[in-house]
């Protein structure tokens, strides 16, 4: 009989990614709309990703488990 494989948490799958060396990156949120008065260095700032570390990184690891 066959193992029955998790379900990964949809939102998550959608918002985390896990990297080749095992990382977990997201993005930044707050970049995508209001943006006149947002400066050119902090838009710049919202557009590189951020990679989660210590707990955070392995709740999303159970959360996303065939990323």
């Amino acid at each position: 009989m066959a193992k029955i494989k998790m379900k990964s948490n949809r939102s998550a799958a959608k918002r985390f990614k896990i990297t080749a060396n095992g990382k977990v990156k997201r993005n930044k949120g707050g970049g995508s709309h209001l943006n006149i008065k947002k400066n050119s260095k902090r838009k710049r700032s919202l557009n590189e990703p951020v990679f989660l570390e210590g707990n955070a990184a392995r709740k999303i690891k159970k959360y996303v488990p065939y990323a």
